[in-house]
This record gives C-alpha cells, structure tokens and sequence, in this order.
C-alpha cells in the first residue's frame, strides 16, 4: 500500500472540491443553454387545454411554445430551470417568487397535439394539473 501524506490529501481534497464547484457552477448553464427547441416545433396559434378531472377548458395563445411552462402562473418574473430537454419532451422547474413554485413536463405527440403535467404552489396553494393540449385555431 502505498503512503499518502497529510498534505497530499489535502490537495487532493482541494482538487476535489473546486472541480465539484467548477462542474456545479456550469451545469446551470448546460441544462440552460439555447434549449426547449421542442417548443418551438409547435404550431403557433389558439390552444384548448383540456384537463382531466372535468376543470373547464382553458384556451391560450401560443406565439413561442414557453406559454405553456407556467399554466398556473402566468407572471412575468419567475426564475426557471430546464431539467429536461428533448426531442420530444422538456421538463422545466420555476420558481414565482411570493408566488410559488411550479414544475411542468410537456410532451410532443405532434405539432398540433402535447401532454402536460404539472405541479407546485401558486397561491399559497398546491395544484396539479394533467392535461392534453391542442392546436384549435388562430389567436
């Protein structure tokens, strides 16, 4: 067995802990980048959601494909985390600040067609929302 002296674990602690820092610091801007292209493959113009549960329709204007992040909050100003960013799907963690929180998973069937969930806060309460989205006109 080879000896390792107190110094030597030291700088290799260090190593450690500043290429774990390093890593850290830039997998926000990984998972950020240019990302969410999947949003942009959809058609542009009026969305019905319709949630399960039997919750009235809603219907939104879709101009870029990020309207359909934030169902439940729909304010400007909340601090969002791309976990996921697919081809097919894209799964985004937002926080609304003296709002809540929410996390929304959207799912390309077509161009004209997704499945959401999402969950959180809003409100001071929590939601859950299971929907199918569709393309069912101009806004």
């Amino acid at each position: 067995m080879k000896h390792v002296s107190i110094s030597q674990m030291r700088a290799f602690a260090l190593g450690s802990l500043a290429a774990g820092a390093a890593l850290w610091s830039a997998a926000p801007g990984l998972a950020q980048g240019k990302g969410l292209a999947m949003l942009g493959t959809l058609n542009k113009g009026e969305w019905t959601i319709k949630q399960r549960g039997g919750a009235p329709d809603r219907k939104i204007c879709l101009k870029t494909g990020v309207e359909l992040i934030q169902i439940m909050h729909r304010e400007n100003g909340c601090n969002q985390f791309v976990v996921e960013d697919g081809a097919a799907r894209v799964t985004v963690q937002y926080t609304c600040p003296g709002n809540g929180y929410g996390r929304t998973s959207i799912r390309r069937e077509t161009g004209a067609l997704v499945q959401l969930e999402s969950q959180g806060i809003h409100d001071g309460m929590p939601f859950q929302l299971i929907a199918e989205a569709r393309r069912t006109g101009s806004c």
